[in-house]
């Protein structure tokens, strides 16, 4: 550095999007935590429920892809959901290697209990904000995500 070059300090961290993004969700989850202990699920849980109300009779390794979740963390979940009367698993007639997860009546009726209606209204975001923000940080993860693969070291 030249002599008389003041080096600039770094941004404090109240300006790092990535801070931003994980306060956030921080902060989501404990929205989420008091609603979702009343049900008696985790906010994990939830969204995969959530992603079988979207489309039933899913398998385990599908299911894992829209989630972001490995099937070793997966299958835990979909056990205690199964244990708590939420989900059916049963293996795939047309592959016996597959397992398909299934909603049950009782985690159906979570729907009607309109737990992310709760949630969007306490955003504080109008609904054109709420689609905004939501769209900026799906562009956000695929743009990380592609970055990462090509960035992966090469096997």
């Amino acid at each position: 550095m030249k002599p008389g070059v003041i080096k600039p300090s770094p941004p404090p961290l109240s300006d790092f999007l990535c801070f931003a993004v994980y306060s956030a969700n921080l902060a989501y989850g404990k929205a989420y935590k008091t609603i979702l202990d009343k049900l008696g699920i985790t906010y994990t849980q939830y969204l995969v429920i959530v992603a079988l109300w979207e489309e039933d009779n899913q398998t385990v390794s599908g299911l894992g892809e829209k989630l972001f979740l490995e099937s070793n963390t997966l299958t835990p979940i979909l056990k205690r959901l199964e244990a708590m009367g939420y989900l059916t698993r049963r293996r795939s007639t047309d592959d016996e290697r597959q397992v398909v997860v299934s909603l049950t009546e009782a985690a159906r009726t979570l729907r009607e209990q309109g737990v992310e209606m709760d949630l969007v209204a306490a955003t504080g975001l109008s609904p054109e904000e709420f689609a905004i923000l939501q769209r900026g940080l799906v562009k956000l993860r695929g743009n990380l995500r592609a970055h990462v693969q090509e960035n992966a070291p090469q096997e």
